[in-house]
């Protein structure tokens, strides 16, 4: 995209589950401590993270975004100038390492010595990838070309490098790592994004590429559509829509999820149904739940016998036909939500969303692991690239409140962006990535992106001046 400005009983290993009352161990949450302002505090010598942002959102009512769209309907969204106030105060770069707020999920997998418990686990950690987007209508900073971010959780056992390795079309490239050499997660974004009319979809093309060093595995899949409705008139509300395939290249093992677009009167809005299948294409679990809130594991013959019983007692007489809904000329109205997943006799819950604070909604809808992410703890930035985007002027002023600075400095960024692209293209020089090479993903033989290393080596000099 040519764009100056884009937008997881006893024989698995896991819970046994009849009721809709199950407790599943979720990611290390933060200390209790009261945190005032935004600030994070010391106590006994303990980091804490802050639990809030330093300002409210900025209120956007007053613009309107369709003055900025109108032109636009079914094109894909290139050069087209997005107000700041329509951001949320994280770069696109902080907004992919949200991947690895369950990665409790990934720790479990490797635990597990059958590869379909495994392969579950893993299901389960790329449905919760995308669980934070829930209400999340913000749009992310686009990254600067060169811009890095680095994120380091000792007490979740890992660390994450990700840097925007092109802009034109805009790439970016992330590398997690385990501190006890038990997994690497990695992946290449190249989002394509398209309005039509009063909702905008994105497409977030490129491999996650999962392997488990114990196990000798590795999984790939790529993440699902997703849709903002009512850019135009209306409550904006998102949806997640299309087939997920996540292939152990390893085993043979294979899981296919169906992420089910709304339909009509909403019944389907947020259904995440699909199954486990082996080598020999025999179909081993069913996989079910919504990304919003929880996933299941059930027994194949368990999963089927539910369903005809439901169709007996006239629960699906009929099939109702779905539509995608980014379709129509009346305003999308969201259907209500039922909170909570039926789940079926014999199932073992996977996974359940870590809640948000009651303050969200005044902080763009982020999740405690969100409102963490452009936090600079103390000594952090002497040991932070200088690319690292914590140090970007435009979100650190959007993030206090500052719109009329953040509005400047990102005009300013922007344009000394293509100051440096006027000097290359001038004097013949192609653009030299640092931490990322292009390359064949081993495991599809598809183009990706691979880390070279080096990074937490701490040798910055080659890194380019972009603020």
């Amino acid at each position: 995209m040519n764009s100056e400005e884009e937008f997881y009983d006893a024989e698995t290993g896991l819970e046994s589950d009849d009721s809709c009352e199950v407790s599943f161990k979720d990611a290390l949450v933060f200390d209790n401590t009261q945190v005032t302002g935004g600030s994070s505090t010391q106590e006994n010598g303990v980091w804490e993270r802050r639990k809030t942002l330093p300002a409210d959102m900025i209120s956007r009512n007053n613009f309107s975004v369709w003055s900025i769209l109108k032109k636009c309907i079914g094109m894909e969204l290139s050069k087209i100038a997005m107000p700041v106030v329509f951001n949320e105060p994280l770069s696109f770069l902080q907004r992919i390492s949200e991947y690895m707020e369950h990665t409790q999920l990934i720790h479990k997998a490797c635990s597990l010595s059958d590869s379909i418990d495994r392969m579950q686990v893993v299901a389960a950690f790329a449905v919760s990838a995308v669980a934070s987007q829930w209400e999340r209508t913000g749009k992310p900073f686009n990254p600067l070309l060169g811009e890095t971010y680095e994120l380091t959780r000792e007490d979740e056992g890992y660390r994450l490098i990700s840097e925007q390795v092109s802009h034109h079309p805009p790439v970016s490239a992330f590398h997690a790592q385990s501190l006890k050499q038990e997994f690497e997660f990695h992946g290449t974004i190249y989002p394509k994004l398209k309005f039509w009319g009063k909702s905008v979809e994105a497409e977030p093309r490129g491999t996650m590429t999962l392997e488990l060093l114990k196990h000798k595995e590795a999984y790939t899949w790529t993440n699902p559509l997703c849709c903002v409705h009512n850019i135009i008139l209306g409550k904006l509300w998102i949806e997640q829509y299309g087939t997920v395939e996540i292939v152990n290249h390893s085993t043979g093992d294979k899981c296919v999820l169906n992420f089910k677009p709304c339909g009509m009167f909403g019944k389907e809005l947020h259904r995440v149904e699909g199954y486990i299948q082996d080598k020999n294409k025999k179909k081993r679990r069913v996989i079910y739940g919504k990304w919003t809130e929880c996933m299941y594991s059930v027994d194949p013959k368990f999963y089927d016998t539910n369903r005809k019983s439901d169709k007996k007692n006239g629960a699906d007489s009929k099939k109702l036909k779905q539509e995608q809904s980014c379709e129509g000329e009346e305003a999308d109205e969201m259907p209500d939500v039922q909170e909570t997943v039926t789940v079926i006799p014999g199932s073992a819950l996977l996974w359940r969303v870590t809640p948000r604070p009651a303050h969200s909604v005044k902080m763009y809808n982020f999740t405690s692991f969100a409102m963490t992410l452009n936090e600079l703890e103390p000594g952090m930035e002497r040991l932070l690239a200088p690319t690292d985007c914590r140090l970007r002027p435009d979100i650190r002023a959007m993030e206090n409140g500052d719109i009329d600075t953040a509005n400047t400095e990102k005009e300013r960024l922007e344009e000394k962006q293509r100051a440096s692209r006027r000097e290359r293209s001038k004097d013949k020089e192609e653009w030299a990535t640092r931490w990322f090479q292009q390359g064949t993903n081993p495991h599809t033989g598809a183009e990706d992106w691979l880390y070279t290393g080096g990074y937490f080596d701490r040798n910055y000099t080659d890194c380019p001046n972009i603020y």
